[in-house]
């Protein structure tokens, strides 16, 4: 009987490798049947101006480095709600420059991986946010990183989004 356990446990790995690909392969399928304005109904609103004066901050260091406070920054960007609606509009972004690489693909690559970057950076500040929120709820202190992660994650959204605006224009 205990020969047969490997077998066994080797099996279910198997097939859970088996089904979890399927269930990508047509996860896959059927983002590739949506049209464009499926895609683009799925954006939420966010307030792109407030989040350029945070990117700019960022992106145009004056001789301070940082001209914005954290609260200020905080609030342009509409807070820890806000963020994860950069993070869910990133994800259909990506599908939408997907979506145009069917039409010019050379140029359409370039600008897909570019905003897969901006995607990477943006999932990784927020994910510090969160972190750094975290501990300041268990341990009542600040994380002085905070400011520098919502920096992050406003200039890797504004560039998605003006790589996104550039490509839908061509």
């Amino acid at each position: 009987m205990t020969a047969v356990q490997p077998y066994f446990v080797l099996g279910v790995l198997l097939f859970a490798l088996g089904a979890a690909f399927a269930s990508a392969l047509w996860s896959s399928m059927k983002q590739r049947q949506r049209s464009w304005p499926d895609l683009v109904a799925e954006l939420e609103p966010v307030d792109f101006e407030s989040v350029g004066v945070v990117a700019s901050d960022y992106l145009n260091p004056m001789a301070g480095q940082i001209s914005m406070e954290p609260e200020e920054m905080w609030r342009l960007v509409g807070g820890y709600d806000g963020l994860k609606k950069m993070c869910r509009n990133a994800r259909v972004m990506l599908q939408l420059a997907a979506y145009a690489q069917r039409w010019n693909f050379e140029e359409g690559v370039i600008v897909h991986e570019r905003m897969r970057r901006d995607a990477s950076s943006l999932y990784h500040a927020v994910r510090c946010v969160e972190l750094g929120m975290i501990r300041r709820n268990l341990l009542g202190r600040f994380n002085f990183t905070l400011p520098f992660s919502v920096h992050e994650a406003a200039c890797a959204y504004y560039l998605m989004r003006q790589r996104q605006i550039g490509r839908a224009h061509v």
